[in-house]
């Protein structure tokens, strides 16, 4: 979680992302001056959604690679025509803009095993754009208006799709789902091909589409069997590219008729290019550690309740669970505890007045804190809306808003109590993970390498999924592989 923005920036930043003329060029029209000013434009808001932009080897090789599969689309027929940024964030995505500025996100890059894996999902983002489908997008917003869109994609299973689950929506939404609407998938099918025919005419394995879409889908399981849910719906590339598992075998079709699966892989070079990149959470933008998240440089802690799952997003931490969904995030502080509460409760009142019957003053772990809920009727059914904050100095405050169904406000009172301040050595051992690239011994297996994972739990299912590795695949000595471990 880092600094909190507001919902008029993000919605600016959509506006742009969807901005495009009335009709739908084909895929070989290039780049117009009008997207190229619209994507230079949103293009430092999207850094500042997804962590910032990383720098340094691994950075300019993804760069490079970007470069090099986008120029085939034919939208800019020279390299410098395209901006590709790795960015610093542990979600799994990916996307591209109009005016040729292109994203992946470090933690999807540590997921793929080779470069045309790498190209492939940078291609198929350039894809959606070649095709125009933000245009279209566009016109289903118009539609249905900027808002309306935004509390439609964020409404939850508790709350459905209407009154204060869309307001309190609008205002957490992250910014991968600002930014990546979903697509039909008509049009994810449309992204695939055209990405296949970029791998194809820059030299790659056209299989690769299928290999890293196979790996999404796998890491996609994983999330759902670790979360302890039949279905993981995560802000993440496999979630706002739907179904990535039944486009595996359409995938592979694909590349078999472009007759390309010849190409080439790059395995080695990659690996060797992306050993020790960052994994997982950036300690400076708090870490989750199963049910505890932490802020170094805040100087926080607080415990999700059993049985909820934390994510930790650009503007907030969202908990969730099958009893209430709860967020924490920051806003401005005037040194008034209990005007601030009032101020969360009136950024929600946008279709309905929503106003705690009282707001109580209160001491948490030595912190001054004020809380105050309000019971308010959400379509057919009443919700308890709670906010609760902590001064942690004269100008910084911080709040949680929980949603629980009415009469459960009580669900969260232990995540409430047990946020506290943290001393500096407990920062200090906070310590990032990161990818070890490394070589199997003729003694290895996949149980010894898995062994070495920095995880406490699933460490096998977590090692196979990292190297693309089914149930039944065995390690080979002499292989190079992927573990995550602490600091390097």
């Amino acid at each position: 979680m880092s600094a909190m923005k507001t919902l008029a920036a993000s919605t600016a930043t959509l506006a742009l992302a969807l901005t495009g003329c009335a009709t739908i060029p084909d895929s070989s029209a290039p780049i117009s001056q009008g997207e190229a000013q619209q994507g230079a434009e949103a293009h430092p808001q999207l850094l500042a959604e997804f962590g910032g932009a990383m720098t340094g080897p691994q950075a300019q090789y993804v760069e490079t690679v970007g470069q090099n599969i986008a120029v085939q689309s034919g939208l800019g027929n020279a390299r410098s025509a395209f901006t590709v940024s790795l960015l610093n964030s542990p979600v799994n995505n990916a996307f591209a803009i109009p005016g040729g500025y292109v994203y992946t996100t470090r933690q999807l890059v540590a997921l793929m095993n080779n470069e045309a894996e790498l190209a492939g999902v940078l291609g198929h983002e350039v894809g959606h754009v070649a095709a125009r489908h933000s245009q279209r997008r566009q016109q289903a917003a118009q539609r249905n208006s900027i808002l309306g869109v935004l509390g439609a994609i964020a409404s939850s299973v508790l709350l459905g799709n209407s009154g204060v689950g869309q307001q309190l929506g609008q205002l957490s939404l992250q910014g991968s789902q600002l930014l990546t609407l979903k697509f039909s998938r008509e049009q994810e099918l449309e992204a695939d091909r055209l990405g296949i025919q970029y791998l194809n005419t820059a030299g790659y394995d056209t299989r690769a589409m299928a290999t890293v879409l196979s790996s999404l889908a796998a890491q996609n399981a994983l999330d759902a069997q670790l979360m302890g849910r039949d279905n993981a719906r995560l802000p993440e590339w496999a979630s706002t590219h739907p179904d990535p598992a039944s486009r595996v075998q359409t995938a592979l079709s694909f590349a078999q008729q472009t007759g390309g699966t010849g190409g080439v892989t790059n395995r080695d070079t990659f690996l060797t290019r992306i050993d020790g990149i960052l994994y997982g959470d950036d300690p400076q933008q708090g870490v989750v550690e199963g049910r505890q998240f932490i802020h170094p440089d805040l100087r926080l802690a607080f415990t999700a309740p059993q049985g909820f799952y934390m994510v930790n997003g650009t503007r907030a931490v969202t908990i969730s669970g099958q009893s209430g969904k709860a967020q924490f995030s920051m806003g401005p502080y005037n040194g008034n505890l209990q005007s601030y509460v009032s101020s969360v409760f009136a950024a929600l009142s946008q279709q309905q007045q929503i106003t705690p019957s009282s707001i109580q003053r209160t001491t948490v772990n030595g912190l001054p804190a004020a809380y105050g809920t309000a019971r308010v009727a959400n379509g057919g059914q009443q919700v308890d809306v709670t906010v609760f904050a902590y001064e942690f100095a004269n100008d910084r405050a911080y709040h949680f808003l929980a949603l629980t169904p009415a009469g459960q406000s009580g669900t969260f009172n232990a995540m409430f109590q047990s946020m506290r301040r943290i001393s500096t050595t407990e920062a200090a051992n906070v310590i990032p993970r990161s990818i070890d690239v490394v070589t199997v011994g003729s003694r290895d297996t996949v149980a010894t390498m898995a062994a070495k994972m920095a995880y406490s739990d699933a460490q096998e299912t977590r090692f196979r999924v990292l190297n693309g590795l089914s149930s039944s695949d065995t390690v080979r000595a002499g292989q190079k592989v992927k573990i995550v471990v602490r600091g390097r």
